[in-house]
């Protein structure tokens, strides 16, 4: 086991599942005690178990602003510290947007935008007040390239790639590095409602790459000497000719 993180603690918000699963399981193995935060309790407990005692699960509903803004205490009490942040948690909706469900945008729109800042901006000051930190916002392609099967999704993606880099232009002062992951499609729970068709195709085509993919990058950013900051880092496919 490498020790590139040793001593660090790591939260990271949909860590029950798929690229926050996945990028909590390899900090683990490097040496970081992770809180892996998720309304999935018994999901959580199941990861947790996997990956024993350096995995901390902190079951926490992020539509919920009055929960998210008690994050970082809670944070604090499991792990004493908190080094990395990672607002990972997200939803997908794709389709035409003439026969969109408005309700669904909503939720999805709470989740990958508001609850995302709102997290970010609970740890921040303890952040400051250490002068050191990283924070990570998993973000997309298409939050770079508009993708025309998913408009909503897209529009809350470029929502993250703005707040995270004028957000990283107000804390560098303060030693807090902040970036964003931006993968192609992943097999995860998000591209379960991509018509049967379209993701056998992609499977086929090796158009889709796996979450351990997205963790593996993460460990790259978050492992970059102090000095250097990875501000986007974009993730495809082979054979994606984005």
């Amino acid at each position: 086991m490498s020790e590139q993180m040793h001593g660090k603690v790591a939260a990271i918000t949909g860590a029950a599942s798929g690229i926050g699963l996945e990028c909590a399981r390899i900090l683990v193995e490097h040496g970081a005690r992770v809180v892996l935060i998720d309304r999935d309790e018994a999901g959580l407990r199941q990861a947790a178990g996997e990956m024993g005692p350096a995995a901390l699960p902190l079951v926490l509903d992020l539509t919920a602003p009055a929960e998210v803004d008690g994050l970082l205490p809670r944070v604090l009490e499991l792990a004493g510290r908190l080094d990395i942040f990672h607002a990972n948690a997200g939803a997908y909706v794709g389709g035409q947007v003439v026969e969109g469900d408005p309700d669904a945008w909503d939720r999805m729109l709470d989740l990958n935008v508001k609850a995302a800042f709102r997290s970010v901006r609970a740890v921040l000051p303890h952040m400051v007040a250490q002068q050191s930190g990283d924070i990570i916002l998993t973000s997309s392609i298409a939050g770079l390239v508009p993708v025309v099967w998913e408009p909503i999704y897209t529009a809350s993606k470029h929502a993250v790639q703005a707040f995270t880099h004028t957000l990283r232009r107000q804390v560098a002062k303060h030693g807090i590095r902040v970036g964003a992951v931006a993968p192609g499609p992943v097999v995860t729970a998000l591209i379960s409602d991509w018509p049967k068709d379209k993701l056998d195709a992609a499977l086929a085509a090796g158009d889709l790459m796996q979450p351990r993919d997205v963790a593996e990058a993460v460990l790259f950013m978050l492992s970059r000497p102090r000095h250097v900051t990875i501000r986007d880092l974009v993730i495809l496919p082979q054979s994606n000719d984005l």
